[in-house]
């Protein structure tokens, strides 16, 4: 443990200006990329969807890269090293997440729209209403995951450059954001994309060596791992179920809740789906899944050894201890296995993939905004040459300073923890309505309107009455105590309610929508006819 001793005897581990010149390296040759991609800025297309001109493998690992966020390597890290088998059950539900998206929505959704979800949910249904809550179930899903992207930033850079005070927490979060800003403005989604591309790559060969590096010091022995995570740790239930969620009927059911959220929010998540807009045919966007499956397959296998890994070798308590607490857990490794080298390489890795997904965050908040509002609400579909792309420039810079505000606010929380919210509120706001416009003839806009407003509001109100926000000493707000429910996600409730009021809004509806419009999207989403550049199948 010399490396952590060390660690202990200085402000930070590693040597913090070695980390930022790493991390500033990566910030450079990523910038230069950006303003090459820029060139082709010139239409709404090119702005949102790349110009239509990623292949299904490069789609795919953009999709890891947007996919493998800060809570996949810190937060689920750290989790599995402090809680042990509950804290792998974010990386399973993650992943068998996919599957949702390959099956249900990824080539139909590519089929149906142009650029933004509710280009479909608007496509059989009255334009107006539906677009302005898909634009806001859209923005707040957008918010709740820049917060943990931005509380990531913030645990990260407390424990490398030791920096302990909250005023130099919200000077870095602010330098992360104002990056994020000028990718996504000069950049628009080209750029955005093969920041993603090159971050997956890094992240995914960052985590195999440590995996390589753990799993030689065990003799390449998983079962020795666990045996030295027990023995580190002093407490066999690492290995067994509960540690995290308990026995308790509550805690079953907080863990159901999570799963549901997990396993369902990621085919609704806006960000995830507007990448299907940028390849050219639906072939490729279910080809871009298929590679995103296997890449963030190999990526959460390596956490359950990284996550185990940590708990061996440095020990739960002094990764609960450490200023990120259980989001240090892959740095601290880092540094105990490679020294201030491997640290800064870590480092960079983690704030590259801070960067790539809340670049992602945005444009897809900014494309809602200016495509759905702007230009089909405001302008009625018929903007100005360029200012679509104008106006989602603007919103990119409002929608930064905001993330920025709200990231300093929520610095310090878990953030697999805000990310898991963050999917429950996809998953009840925007999943019913896009399975219902997809599957359902019958499917009104008063359906979706209540689906989406409804999933929206009981899931912030649950998230709001739970222990999340007041009740507990690690809750948002320590000193209150308004909790009502005691489910900390609120899937469960949300997402049933969510799928029982599209359906009610829609059975007690008088107005029947357009059987034509129907059975036009109806051939669309299956076969690709009548979709930008789509081909029949």
């Amino acid at each position: 443990m010399s490396h952590l001793a060390a660690a202990a005897a200085s402000a930070s581990p590693g040597n913090p200006w070695l980390n930022i010149g790493i991390f500033g390296a990566f910030v450079a040759i990523t910038l230069v990329i950006v303003f090459r991609a820029s060139r082709n800025n010139k239409t709404a297309s090119d702005y949102y969807a790349a110009g239509r001109s990623f292949t299904g493998g490069q789609n795919g690992s953009a999709i890891a890269g947007d996919y493998l966020s800060a809570a996949s390597f810190l937060g689920i890290v750290g989790a599995i090293a402090v809680t042990g088998y509950d804290g792998f059950l974010y990386s399973i539900g993650f992943l068998v997440a996919w599957l949702v998206a390959l099956l249900l929505v990824a080539e139909l959704l590519r089929n149906t729209g142009r650029f933004t979800m509710a280009d479909v949910l608007s496509f059989r249904l009255r334009q107006k209403p539906v677009r302005i809550a898909a634009a806001t179930t859209t923005l707040v899903v957008c918010f709740f995951y820049l917060l943990a992207q931005m509380a990531g930033a913030g645990g990260l850079v407390s424990l490398l450059l030791g920096i302990g005070d909250k005023v130099g927490q919200g000077v870095v979060i602010t330098v992360v954001g104002a990056l994020m800003i000028l990718y996504v403005l000069i950049g628009g989604m080209k750029g955005t994309t093969w920041v993603q591309i090159i971050k997956a790559g890094l992240l995914i060969a960052g985590a195999a060596v440590m995996t390589v590096w753990v799993l030689a010091l065990n003799g390449f022995n998983f079962s020795t791992l666990l045996d030295n995570a027990v023995a580190t740790a002093g407490n066999p239930a690492i290995l067994d179920p509960g540690l995290k969620y308990g026995v308790s009927e509550i805690a079953k059911l907080d863990f159901l809740s999570l799963g549901l959220a997990l396993v369902l929010g990621t085919a609704a998540l806006p960000h995830v789906l507007m990448r299907f807009y940028t390849v050219p045919t639906a072939k490729e966007a279910r080809k871009s899944v298929v590679w995103a499956i296997w890449l963030i397959g190999i990526f959460y296998v390596f956490t359950l050894v990284l996550g185990y890994g940590a708990a061996a070798l440095i020990g739960p308590e002094t990764i609960a201890a450490a200023p990120g607490g259980a989001n240090s857990a892959a740095p601290l490794l880092a540094f105990e296995l490679g020294g201030p080298i491997l640290l800064g390489l870590i480092a960079a890795i983690a704030f590259a993939t801070i960067l790539a997904v809340v670049a992602g965050l945005t444009i897809t908040a900014a494309a809602s905004f200016a495509h759905d509002i702007y230009a089909s609400v405001v302008k009625k579909g018929k903007p100005a040459p360029g200012a679509e792309v104008k106006v989602a420039r603007r919103t990119v810079v409002v929608i930064g300073i905001i993330a920025i505000i709200g990231g300093i606010g929520a610095n310090g929380q878990n953030i697999a923890f805000l990310v898991a919210l963050a999917f429950a509120v996809a998953a009840s706001a925007n999943l019913p309505t896009i399975v219902y416009s997809l599957f359902w003839k019958r499917f009104t806009t008063q359906g979706a309107l209540w689906s989406m407003y409804g999933g929206l509001a009981s899931a912030l109100i649950v998230i709001a009455l739970s222990p999340v926000v007041s009740g507990t000493p690690t809750s948002m707000i320590p000193g209150a105590d308004f909790d009502i429910i005691p489910l900390s996600n609120p899937g469960i409730i949300s997402i049933p309610l969510a799928f029982l009021l599209g359906w009610l809004g829609s059975v007690l509806d008088k107005n029947t929508e357009d059987p034509a419009k129907q059975s036009e999207m109806e051939v669309r989403s299956l076969t690709g006819v009548g979709a930008e550049k789509a081909i029949q199948h």
